[in-house]
């Protein structure tokens, strides 16, 4: 393995794949192609020099005749609680165990590890850097639908269909509860604590921004950590859950068929964690189109939310969202993840997180309200 300049590369060769792919399935494995998932596809393995952790590759081959595909992929340590090997691999070990147990997702086919030399991958063992291997899905990431609305100002009726189908996926998967009020103290920590979310996305901003100073964030952090307080109360709420359900870890296929990829920080966990993962979607890509919410992301919105609400009757939800709120406002609102945005939105976005964190209920009809400045 050798350091490169934005990441981690190796040299990974056809007879390491083929070596790991035959245990893998118990017979022989004859590789047909190996390219980054979303670029061109190739036909057998010339070079795999220059394999780079952190990106994800598909991987062709024939096994008992049939042609397969899988999708292998790394982390990088980019931060966020990814800096050491131990922590990339917790994540993926987690993920390959919890990846087949939410209906929908993506299965998971293996865990494993390049060895230290990054000359041979095994499942354990000698191991180095961790990988997951999981089945290739194809289709449209639902970011794509969103885009297109933005850029047209006009949704279809499929468009709404999608939206009702990802709603209603929350309210089967929270259907299911799950009596362990430690699971839901600690998601609850974690959400506040964990370098993938609240403090770990508010260290990642950098110093000496123009729109937001240091006493905002701090203001920030100290709102969520009395959140923290309150929904340790609220434990009867916990569910199973899917822990990043964004649109881009959706990937429709035909129509309103879909599968969710990347689940993510626990099996169990506060239903608006997902319900605002995805919502705050369509406030940040109306900010985007009108400068508020309004229009055919207004729709949608109300359409989720109104959706969600009258088929589980979860009226207590907007009285927990607003840390969750909070987190994934300051995701999009980050100069990391969205360095192009305009300063306007970015300051939108940080007075809604202000904001709501101020209120002890969600209005949903107040969006507009909060994101004013404080």
């Amino acid at each position: 393995m050798v350091e490169e300049k934005g990441g981690m590369s190796a040299s990974l060769s056809e007879k390491t794949l083929q070596e790991y792919l035959s245990c893998l399935y118990g017979c022989p494995v004859t590789i047909c192609g190996f390219w980054r998932l979303g670029g061109e596809k190739t036909e057998g393995v010339k070079d795999l020099k220059g394999f780079g952790y952190g990106v994800p590759y598909v991987i062709e081959f024939k096994v008992k005749g049939e042609v397969k595909r899988v999708v292998l992929e790394t982390m990088r340590p980019e931060g966020f609680g990814h800096d050491f090997p131990s922590d990339r691999a917790q994540i993926l070990l987690w993920q390959h165990s919890a990846f087949n147990k939410l209906p929908l997702h993506v299965r998971s086919v293996d865990v494993g590890a390049f060895t230290v030399e990054g000359k041979s991958l095994k499942s354990l063992g000698d191991c180095g850097e961790f990988f997951i291997l999981t089945e290739y899905v194809d289709g449209k990431l639902y970011h794509l639908d969103l885009d297109r609305i933005k850029d047209t100002g006009k949704i279809s009726e499929l468009d709404e269909k999608r939206c009702l189908v990802l709603s209603n996926y929350l309210v089967k998967i929270h259907s299911l509860k799950n009596d362990a009020p430690w699971l839901y103290v600690r998601r609850v920590r974690e959400l506040v604590g964990h370098g993938e979310c609240i403090m770990g996305l508010l260290d990642s901003y950098p110093l000496e921004l123009e729109y937001v100073n240091e006493r905002d964030l701090i203001g920030i952090e100290k709102e969520c950590v009395a959140w923290r307080w309150r929904l340790k109360r609220k434990a009867h709420r916990l569910s199973q859950v899917h822990g990043d359900f964004h649109p881009w870890n959706v990937m429709f296929h035909q129509g309103d068929e879909f599968t969710v990829l990347d689940r993510s920080r626990g099996e169990w966990g506060e239903p608006a964690d997902d319900v605002t993962a995805m919502t705050i979607n369509y406030i940040f890509y109306s900010l985007q189109k009108y400068g508020e919410l309004a229009g055919v992301f207004e729709r949608l919105y109300r359409l989720f939310w109104e959706n969600y609400l009258q088929k589980t009757g979860d009226l207590e939800i907007l009285e927990v969202v607003q840390p969750f709120y909070a987190w994934r406002g300051l995701v999009v609102a980050s100069p990391i993840w969205y360095p192009n945005l305009s300063r306007d939105v970015r300051v939108k976005l940080l007075n809604f997180v202000k904001n709501v964190l101020r209120h002890g209920k969600f209005d949903l009809d107040a969006v507009n309200t909060y994101i004013q400045p404080v």
